[in-house]
C-alpha cells in the first residue's frame, strides 16, 4: 500500500502535530507501508524526525511531490484552513483518490474562533466542501469525534490517539522517590502560548503557594507569550519558585519528565495533548483541566480533572501537593501501565493501516 502522507511543518517549535505525524509516517513504514512524506515549507527534507530511510521524503510543490512518489492508495492530509490543505482535496478529487483528513484539533471551539472572521470566509468558500468529500475524518479522541460531528459532514469519523514512544525502565527514566527531602517539581511541558491556559495557573499556584514546590515551565515562547508569563510571575513575587526552562527536546525533555513530580497541563482547549500520555509512559500523574480529552486520568488512577479556571486549578494544586511521594508514585506506575497498553507506536500504527484498508474498500 503506498500512502501519500501531508504535514504542515516538521520544524521542532510547530508543536505537537509535528512529532506526531512524523512518527506515524516512519511506524507505518516499519509495518511495510511505502509512506512519501511531503510538508509545503520543505522540512520534510530535513527533519530528523523522519529518522528512517524507508519514508520517502518528497520536496517542492505538491503536484511536483505527488509525481515522484508515483500513484498513491491513499492521500492522508493533516490538519485544515492552509492553501495546501485546500490544494490537497482537490487534488485528491481529480485522481479519485481515498483522502483521510486528520483534524488535528484544528476544528475545535478554541481553535475555530482563532482569526474567526478569515475561517468562517473559509469555511463558507472551500473548507467545509473540501471535508464533504473525504472518505474518513480522523480524531485523536471522542470528544474531537463528537465536535466534528456536530458540523454534519456526513463523513465518518474514526478515533485513533496519538502514539508516544514508551521508554523503558532503565533507572535513567522512571522516577523513584528521593531519599532526602528537596523541593518536588510540578512540570509545566508544551507551548507557551495563551490556549495552554498558563496565566491561569501562575495565579493559581499564587494562591495556594505550596510549601516545598516548584512550577518549571518548559516549552518555546510562541508569538512572545513569554514575557506575559514572565511579568506574572515578577508581579505574583514567584521568581524564586518558578523557572522557565525553554525549548527541551531528546534527552533534555526526558530529563524533565524523569525529574517532575506531577505534570500540569492547564489548557483550555486540547484536541488530545501528547503530553500527557507523555508525561504517564514515564510515571508521571498528571494534573489537567476538562478542556483536554482526558477523563481516564481519573478512572484510572493515574490524575486529576478541573475547571478550566483559576478557582478550580488552585484547589487542585492543593490536592497534588498535599499527597506524599508514596501515593504519587502509585499513581505513576498506574498510568506507565495505562500508557504503555493504549498509546505505543505500534498499536496505533495498526489502527492506521486497517483505516486506509477501510478507506480503499469503500472508495465507490
Amino acid at each position: 500500500m503506498k500512502v501519500f502522507l501531508a504535514g504542515t511543518s516538521l520544524r521542532t517549535d510547530y508543536g505537537g502535530p509535528a512529532y506526531s505525524v512524523s512518527r506515524l509516517g516512519v511506524e507505518l513504514a516499519k509495518a511495510g507501508i511505502c509512506v512519501g512524506f511531503w510538508t509545503p515549507d520543505g522540512s520534510s527534507l530535513t527533519s530528523p524526525l523522519l529518522n528512517d530511510s524507508r519514508v520517502t521524503r518528497l520536496s517542492g510543490s505538491l503536484v511536483d511531490a505527488l509525481k515522484a512518489f508515483g500513484r498513491a492508495d491513499v492521500i492522508h492530509d493533516n490538519g485544515l484552513w492552509l492553501p495546501h490543505n485546500h490544494r490537497i482535496a482537490v487534488i485528491a478529487g481529480e485522481l479519485s483518490t481515498p483522502r483521510v483528513v486528520s483534524m488535528r484539533g484544528m476544528l475545535e471551539p478554541w481553535a475555530f474562533r482563532h482569526k474567526g472572521l478569515k475561517k468562517k470566509a473559509a469555511w463558507t468558500l472551500y473548507q467545509r466542501y473540501d471535508l464533504s468529500r473525504a472518505i474518513f475524518h480522523h480524531a485523536a479522541a471522542e470528544p474531537e469525534a463528537s465536535g466534528i460531528e456536530r458540523f454534519a459532514l456526513n463523513v465518518p469519523v474514526r478515533v485513533i490517539p496519538n502514539g508516544i514512544d514508551i521508554p523503558g525502565n532503565s533507572a535513567s527514566n522512571v522516577r523513584c522517590p528521593p531519599t532526602s527531602e528537596p523541593a518536588r517539581t510540578a512540570l509545566f511541558l508544551g507551548r507557551l502560548y495563551p490556549v495552554k491556559g498558563l496565566p491561569m495557573l501562575i495565579e493559581a499556584w499564587s494562591r495556594a503557594r505550596p510549601g516545598g514546590w516548584k512550577l518549571r515551565i518548559a516549552g518555546p515562547d510562541e508569538a512572545g507569550h513569554k514575557r506575559e508569563l514572565v511579568a506574572a510571575v515578577e508581579r505574583e513575587g514567584l521568581r524564586e519558585v518558578v523557572t522557565f526552562a525553554g525549548r527541551v527536546e531528546g534527552e533534555a525533555k526526558a530529563r524533565e519528565l524523569t525529574g517532575a513530580d506531577v505534570l500540569i497541563l492547564p489548557s483550555l482547549s486540547e484536541s488530545f495533548g501528547v503530553v500527557v500520555a507523555e508525561a504517564l509512559a514515564y510515571g508521571v500523574p498528571v494534573l489537567t483541566t476538562t478542556a483536554t480529552p482526558w477523563n481516564e486520568l481519573s478512572t484510572q488512577g493515574c490524575g486529576w480533572l478541573v475547571e478550566p479556571n483559576v478557582n478550580a486549578i488552585e484547589r487542585g494544586l492543593r490536592t497534588v501537593t498535599s499527597l506524599d511521594q508514596a501515593t504519587l508514585s502509585r499513581m505513576g506506575i498506574a498510568g506507565k501501565e495505562f500508557a504503555s497498553r493504549r498509546f505505543s507506536w505500534d498499536h496505533i500504527a495498526k489502527n492506521f493501516i486497517q483505516l486506509y484498508s477501510d478507506a480503499l474498500a469503500n472508495r465507490g
